[in-house]
């Protein structure tokens, strides 16, 4: 996985102030010193001789002005070229405050969650976000099929100018979604010349390529470049990574690997008797496998995208920008071999008995003729266009204009059994319509294909569009400096059309629905300075205050009001406190919603407290959702001593009351007995339940995954339980944490050297999942708290190296007698670039050379799924690379 360059540590802090020198790029946190805002000029391109507006950046409305009390962090375009990231999901993956921290990012299969979700503070929601992902200050097409969130893949590393994060609440300004923070992708505006990079990278068994070019021109007014990108990677597979196990017997653990394998198990009562000997012996002795072993842990992806941006200053006052992309995003999920059971008699006429018996259970899989491992393909289309125009209207006042319109087609795939044809098969008495489980490739090939005869499939077209108009300026004159204010109102809609269709070709079962919503939205932002350059005093150096109110209007769950205020404080030179205080909100997706496509009913045997008995439940949305809801506050200092200007210190303590979470009562599975024991809990689920029962329960919902509920009664029994798995507003969570950083950077006679060190530390986290009152200290079972990264580089000459440690913190588990701690996840990764133009050699170009997990570790065990937890990895992964411009 590619990483961010030295000064990414900054990502733990609130408002770093770090410089950053050489190849290893830039971080500093927005303020309105002139070191900052000449940062942020050379943050931009050198083409872009145009004349130089005031920066807005993310987290306020005003121009130039950074936001007061809260936590910007501008990641600087030398930063992103020197990660040699190939998408955006790489260098989200290396936030210590995002949920996929030092992990692989990728999705999942089927019509669950194939995107990456954006997750600062890890606090999820359902098939929306708590986590505004943004594209130059406007909001993006969501992607998927039930979840509307934005897939960040759609923006290649290539184009972005800089990255700037809020941990923090910002719905005062912004609207839904903006509870855990702000991920703002800002890129190029203009551009000359042509510029080509590529990097090619390989691990055990994996090969990644990635190649973009650049073409514009600027004509000093303006500027038009078009900017062609391109991705792949193969896929990596459980049995390519030695940490991907179901057989946690070496760790003292259980052998969760199945006995549904070829060669198959026959099954009389408790014994088991494998093939092809079949030997009497018990479970231990039985033929199994790892379902882990033939399903990716990665899969096989190609990304295509192109986009382009129009720059011009039509006269002294107005400018205008046009943006827009079209990205292409295809993949292929390796999922787990294709298998079965059931029972079988001696009307069957490969019927094998062992002794006398004239019925026995028969476990096998369908490698031998289906494969190892199937398939599952996906492609994720997504484009766009954003006009917008800045208006100087006299008196330091401008007017900006947006509009914005995007689409996306997503679609996926999933193939597995007909279970209501491999029971009919296995009950077959001809071998014309018998299926012999104990040599699958001696059936008839026309009854493996009605075996072979279902699928998930998916599709979801997104819309959005929207327009806003925001005009800032002076309001008054103040000892301290000018009072800004901001205006401004919004219209936004977004749609979304869904099905999906799962069962046979012939005749699947179809689920469709299609939803939208309007939003309108006004929204102010003053700014208040009390002490300023003009008035200073001793123990007042600075004092600004800050206040944003934003009123948004949903056509589908009503109106909302969300106000924030801050402070930045600064008591002498070197020294600045700040905080704020909000409140936050995420509206439910459409995909939770009246667009949700996924009721169904669906069935497991795999819980133990069940005794062997399957437990039914139900999927879908609910069209009574209400908006998630918090409260956040934090506050914070930083420190850049006069004395001592290469050194920087910052911390910040946040708290989060996040409410009215929107979830589904998985505690039926993962909560074991004392979950039913919970009254709180009683309406969502029916003991021994009947079939009329569970069918009036679900609103007469169609099985996915088992032809009909007769089916399961007849050949499992009655089930232990039926659960209400659909979208409801139930949980609570109490977060609270500090944020930290400390950055050096020394330029020296050769260059420079620098150093850091930051990350997250979280305190409490604390969560009720009925709102009933009672919390459980998720830090005492299962969640980490403790995520820092820490480089060391130096610039010498041509030559910038670095080095760099991940850390993952481990974390306690309870109630598991074979383990009671998950290991810390440590990686070291490495990088150097030589440029070839101080060389003397090519002007303009420079190779790089990335080392990933440099000492090649593995993730930590865990007695779980997989056998692994708290990260995940592609092994050591060495990346060349090469950058040139002309």
């Amino acid at each position: 996985m590619k990483r961010f360059g030295t000064s990414r540590l900054a990502l733990g802090s609130a408002s770093v102030l770090a410089l950053m020198l050489g190849a290893g790029g830039t971080a500093t946190a927005q303020t309105t010193t002139p070191e900052a805002q000449a940062q942020l000029a050379a943050d931009a391109p050198e083409q872009d001789t145009a004349p130089q507006q005031d920066v807005v950046v993310t987290g306020t409305l005003l121009r130039g002005v950074a936001p007061v009390g809260t936590n910007v962090l501008s990641i600087s375009r030398a930063d992103v070229v020197a990660t040699g990231a190939q998408s955006a999901n790489d260098l989200l993956a290396n936030i210590p405050q995002i949920g996929n921290f030092n992990t692989i990012p990728t999705g999942t299969a089927g019509f669950g969650q194939p995107v990456v979700q954006t997750n600062l503070r890890n606090l999820g929601a359902s098939g929306g976000t708590t986590t505004l992902t943004l594209v130059n200050g406007h909001r993006v097409v969501g992607s998927g099929i039930l979840q509307t969130y934005v897939d960040p893949q759609i923006i290649p590393p290539s184009i972005i100018q800089r990255v700037e994060v809020i941990p923090d609440g910002g719905s005062s300004i912004y609207g839904s979604d903006a509870i855990g923070g702000v991920i703002n992708f800002i890129t190029r505006k203009r551009f000359d010349g042509v510029e080509a990079n590529g990097h090619y990278g390989f691990a055990n068994g994996y090969n990644t390529l990635d190649a973009n070019v650049t073409v514009g021109k600027d004509w000093g007014s303006g500027s038009l470049f078009v900017s062609y990108a391109y991705a792949w990677h193969n896929n990596v597979q459980g049995y390519e990574r030695d940490y991907v196990t179901q057989n946690f017997t070496a760790h003292g653990g259980p052998d969760n690997r199945s006995f549904n394998c070829t060669p198959s198990n026959i099954r009389i009562g408790t014994s088991y008797y494998p093939l092809p000997g079949r030997g009497a012996t018990n479970a231990a002795g039985a033929n199994r496998c790892s379902t882990t072993d033939n399903a990716d842990i990665y899969p096989r992806e190609n990304r295509n995208t192109v986009f382009a941006t129009l720059d011009q200053q039509l006269n002294d006052s107005i400018s205008t920008n046009i943006t827009a992309y079209y990205s292409r995003r295809v993949t292929s999920l390796m999922q787990a071999s294709l298998a079965g059971s059931g029972n079988i008699t001696n009307a069957n006429p490969y019927f094998q008995p062992v002794g006398t018996e004239t019925s026995q259970v028969v476990n096998f899989d369908f490698s031998s003729v289906f494969g190892k491992g199937i398939a599952s393909p996906a492609r994720f289309d997504s484009w766009g266009v954003t006009p917008t125009f800045d208006a100087d209207l006299g008196h330091s006042w401008h007017l900006r204009g947006l509009a914005n319109y995007g689409h996306s087609y997503n679609n996926t795939i999933e193939y597995t059994t007909n279970a209501g044809n491999v029971a009919a098969a296995l009950a077959g008495t001809t071998t014309a319509t018998a299926l012999n489980p104990y040599n699958i490739s001696a059936t008839n090939p026309a009854v493996l294909a009605s075996i072979r005869d279902y699928s998930n499939y998916s599709r979801a077209l997104q819309d959005l569009a929207e327009g806003r108009l925001v005009a800032d300026g002076t309001l008054a004159s103040l000892p301290g400096g000018d009072v800004r204010l901001a205006v401004g109102a919004e219209y936004h809609w977004e749609g979304i059309a869904a099905d999906i269709r799962f069962g046979s070709a012939g005749a699947p079962f179809r689920n469709s629905a299609s939803a939208g919503r309007t939003v309108k939205s006004v929204y102010g932002e003053v700014l208040v300075p009390i002490f300023g350059e003009s008035n200073a005093r001793t123990g007042f150096q600075a004092l600004n205050l800050t206040g944003s109110l934003r009123y948004d209007h949903y056509s589908d769950v009503g109106g909302t009001t969300n106000p924030k205020v801050g402070f930045t404080y600064k008591p002498i030179d070197g020294i600045t406190l700040r905080g704020n205080w909000g409140t936050s909100f995420h509206a439910p997706s459409l995909a939770d919603t009246v667009g949700s496509v996924d009721s169904r009913i669906s069935y497991t045997t795999g819980i133990g407290y069940s005794g062997g008995r399957p437990i039914i439940w139900i999927s879908g949305g609910n069209p009574n959702l209400k908006p998630e809801k918090a409260h956040t506050w934090s506050i914070g200092g930083d420190i850049n001593p006069s004395f001592f200007k290469a050194l920087t210190l910052s911390a910040t303590y946040y708290n989060i009351d996040f409410k009215d979470i929107i979830s589904v009562n998985s505690g039926g599975f993962s909560g074991g007995l004392p979950w039913y024991a919970d009254p709180l809990n009683a309406p969502f689920y029916i003991l021994n339940p009947t079939a009329a029962q569970v069918n009036a329960f679900s609103g007469g919902k169609q099985p996915d995954n088992f032809p009909s509920l007769a089916f399961l009664y007849a050949n499992f029994g009655t089930p232990y339980s039926v659960l209400d798995l659909r979208r409801y507003n139930r949980g609570r969570l109490l977060q609270d944490g500090i944020d930290f950083n400390l950055a050096y950077n020394q330029p020296t006679s050769f260059g420079s050297i620098n150093a850091s060190f930051g990350g997250t530390y979280t305190l409490h986290r604390r969560s009720s999942p009925s709102s009933n009152g009672v919390y459980t200290e998720l830090l005492d079972n299962g969640v980490g708290r403790f995520n820092f990264i820490a480089t060391l580089g130096a610039t010498a000459g041509p030559v910038t190296g670095r080095a760099q440690l991940n850390h993952g913190g481990g974390y306690p588990i309870l109630f598991d007698a074979t383990q009671k701690q998950v290991g810390t996840f440590d990686t070291v990764d490495l990088y150097l670039a030589l440029d070839l133009e101080k060389l003397h050699v090519v002007n303009g170009t420079s190779l790089t050379l990335n080392v990933d997990n440099a000492f090649d570790q593995n993730p930590p065990y865990k007695n779980s799924g997989s056998g692994y937890a708290n990260g995940s990895t592609l092994g050591r992964l060495v990346s060349f690379g090469i950058r040139t411009k002309f």
